[in-house]
């Protein structure tokens, strides 16, 4: 029911307005996205753009690019990979405006204080000046309620059970060893807040992605005889032109878009939390740097999977979108008992380095889930604080501790436990709660971010303008109309520039 067609109409149906209103910024700003990378310095309260960028990518970069891709093609045909571009292209404009949201109305952590924000922000905020602000406010409270419950329990053991397949197919190493290894490493990371969350995602996420993509493609150049078949056949089964696809048309629509949004997560609301802890003097730098976190996990790892599979032949389609339908279409190196998921790409990497791709897709996969749930923790962590509000710095009588510390314990326990439990649990069940908590947050940020939309362009708009004359946008809210956004009222850039400098 979450994942309706409804939801997949509104995913492009959005991306495609977004793309139109903003003159289709994620064409004409690609030069853009890639300045903002490595500007902004982090300081006391925020991260760098880089860092934020990696944060934002641990979570796109997961079991999604590898698994998420496989499933597509198995029950959408290759056509989904189409789609996964598709929305991946227009979903940038989605990220822009929804990062940008983040941006403007980000706080600081009471407890902490550090950079807060991310839709339940946005929504109790922007229009806490109109007759629709207690509607809003508590619009926020059910959208952070909602990702507390899908980024602390039902998504990670998606990541969780993809890391644990994959090891086990590897090394016949127990899922229940994975386990403990898992809960001992996340829980190190965890612990130590925002700033090594980031330090961590700074420097696994671009070391794993690269390395991923680099490898595909060697192993795509190597079978390149193979590539204008392929191109042609996702172009055909995409839009139903293949003679043995064409009766499967709408689930490659609706297999490429779901498993398109689950990876790159663009409209879903994750890419405000990130974009809300960056150091910037403006906004829309964020907006722009998000936009591109769209590009590289889709255009180009989710890519590099896709074509892996297909020019390995390393691939079956089944009717029904199930494994129990008929076969349509096959490339012919699959084993008769190969399973959909990770094991579609293990086998392509077998085909050119044998006995190689299981134990390099899990690793892979270690690293990409890893990181994944990392970036959910954080996530579950920005929406509990938002939910505690003033009172996470309320000492609660008798165990001589913070409300806030209180209940981050808790979802420190309780994210461990869902990773424990998605290890061991099998992986239909776990795909089950993962997109009913994708699908939640999407439809809730989807809506919201369409009627909170104006501040967004009106941030657009105001960086480039300064831009045009020659200048290093600095973001002033209240010339432009923006109320709400009581951080930047008081923004000063010459003390935050002194700030980075120390750190």
């Amino acid at each position: 029911m979450i994942w309706s067609d409804w939801l997949v109409y509104l995913c492009l149906a959005t991306g495609v307005y977004f793309s139109v209103r903003t003159r289709f910024l994620q064409v004409r700003h690609v030069k853009g996205m890639i300045e903002q990378l490595f500007r902004g310095e982090k300081s006391a309260s925020g991260v760098s753009s880089f860092q934020a960028l990696a944060m934002s990518l641990s979570g796109r970069v997961g079991t999604g690019n590898i698994a998420g891709v496989a499933t597509a093609i198995a029950f959408g045909g290759p056509g989904a990979l189409f789609w996964m571009w598709a929305v991946a292209f227009l979903g940038a404009s989605t990220s822009f405006i929804e990062s940008t949201l983040g941006q403007i109305y980000k706080t600081r952590d009471p407890l902490s204080g550090e950079y807060r924000g991310g839709p339940a922000y946005y929504f109790s905020r922007a229009l806490s000046h109109t007759k629709g602000a207690g509607f809003f406010k508590v619009y926020g409270y059910v959208f952070a309620a909602v990702t507390v419950l899908a980024c602390g329990v039902l998504m990670p053991g998606v990541q969780a059970n993809s890391m644990a397949t994959a090891i086990a197919g590897a090394w016949t190493i127990d899922p229940w060893i994975v386990s403990v290894g898992s809960v001992i490493v996340l829980a190190f990371v965890i612990i130590g807040g925002v700033k090594r969350i980031a330090s961590v995602a700074s420097f696994v996420v671009p070391f794993m992605a690269v390395g991923y993509i680099i490898l595909a493609l060697i192993v795509v150049v190597i079978n390149a005889s193979q590539l204008p078949e392929i191109i042609s056949l996702v172009f055909r089964s995409a839009f139903g032109m293949d003679s043995a696809l064409g009766a499967i048309i709408g689930l490659a629509v609706m297999w490429g878009v779901k498993r398109g949004v689950y990876s790159n997560e663009a409209g879903q609301g994750t890419g405000p939390h990130a974009a809300a802890a960056a150091e910037v003097s403006h906004p829309a730098k964020q907006g722009l740097v998000q936009a591109f976190a769209v590009y590289i996990d889709t255009l180009f790892v989710c890519s590099a999977t896709g074509f892996l599979i297909l020019s390995t032949g390393a691939y079956r389609v089944f009717s029904g979108g199930t494994e129990d339908g008929e076969v349509l279409a096959e490339g012919g190196l699959l084993s008769a008992t190969a399973v959909v998921g990770p094991q579609y790409v293990q086998t392509g990497f077998d085909s050119v380095f044998p006995g190689v791709g299981a134990a390099f897709i899990a690793v892979t996969l270690f690293f990409f889930c890893l990181t994944t749930i990392i970036a959910y923790y954080y996530m579950a962590e920005t929406n509990l604080r938002f939910l505690v509000g003033k009172s996470s710095s309320k000492v609660i009588p008798g165990i001589r501790a913070s409300v806030g510390r209180v209940t981050t314990m808790a979802l420190q326990v309780g994210i461990l436990i869902a990773v424990a439990y998605g290890c061991v649990n099998t992986a239909a069940n776990a795909w089950v709660m993962g997109d009913i908590g994708v699908g939640l947050m999407a439809w809730l940020n989807i809506i919201g971010i369409l009627i909170l939309q104006k501040p967004a362009f009106k941030a657009l708009k105001d960086f480039e303008r300064q831009q045009k004359l020659g200048l290093d946008p600095v973001f002033d809210p209240r010339p432009l109309g923006i109320t709400g956004a009581t951080f930047w009222e008081s923004y000063k850039p010459a003390e935050r520039e002194k700030e980075s400098a120390r750190i």
